[in-house]
């Protein structure tokens, strides 16, 4: 497994060991021990996967304290654009975002913790997304991010994408009084 960090402190970008042959392939999506060894020390309590057609943008969205989530997401089939915001007070990077694709081809995944807003816009019909959470959800709890805000500076790649009326209703980041603190 080879991880990358990034330029925004806790993410993390993860490389699998694929063991493919004329059967097909094998690889571990998660071990417990092998990603306390990446600093991941982390329980997750819920497994969550959606299915998308193309052009279908899901975010920017997060859950505040005390029911914050940690994500460790990848996809199974298709590909997206996901991105994720930092949105922890005092971090030197807030306001910042950072873009991986991830595909079934590729198999990569990506650890989002606490903080950020995220979200993903799918770049292939049939698009099968799977995350692990470190948080079980909860409706009171959540918040979104304008997946467009001029501020935030994102090209998303998508000129007309599908949205939600959650998403289409999310106030720009100048407007969110974050309940995260980084430390």
């Amino acid at each position: 497994m080879q991880i990358i960090e990034t330029q925004i402190p806790g993410l993390l970008e993860i490389i699998p060991q694929v063991f493919g042959d004329d059967r097909g392939y094998f690889y571990e999506s998660y071990n417990k021990a092998a990603f306390e060894n990446f600093g991941i020390h982390q329980e997750f309590v819920q497994d969550n996967q959606s299915k998308s057609s193309r052009g279908v943008l899901r975010g920017l969205h997060f859950q505040n304290p005390p029911y914050a989530q940690g994500k460790l997401v990848r996809v199974i089939q298709g590909a997206v654009l996901d991105v994720v915001v930092d949105i922890r007070k005092g971090s030197p990077t807030y306001g910042k975002h950072h873009k991986v694709r991830l595909t079934g081809e590729n198999k990569m995944m990506f650890w989002i913790p606490p903080g950020f807003a995220h979200g993903f816009a799918t770049l292939e019909d049939e698009t099968i997304f799977s995350y692990k959470c470190t948080n079980l959800y909860n409706k009171e709890s959540e918040g979104a991010v304008l997946w467009n805000d001029p501020a935030l500076g994102i090209d998303w790649g998508l000129e007309n994408p599908l949205l939600s009326p959650k998403d289409e209703e999310a106030r720009p980041l100048a407007e969110l009084d974050s309940q995260f603190h980084f430390s």
